[in-house]
């Protein structure tokens, strides 16, 4: 499934490759884009996005809605 996320706090590459890893921490072959000036990360997973989101968020991030 196919779903987007809104994500506070990205400001750099470092932000993507950590927002990236904790998605890719779940399900490896997870695809994901972040759109860092937007503030949305949309994210192609068998994981839910509840998880999805408690693992961007486990890194400091804030998932909103």
């Amino acid at each position: 499934m196919q779903y987007t996320l809104n994500v506070q706090g990205m400001t750099c590459g470092h932000c993507e490759r950590a927002v990236t890893q904790a998605v890719q921490q779940l399900d490896a072959t997870a695809q994901v884009r972040i759109d860092r000036a937007q503030g949305q990360v949309t994210v192609e997973s068998t994981q839910p996005p509840e998880k999805v989101a408690a693992a961007i968020a486990a890194e400091g991030y804030q998932v909103i809605g």
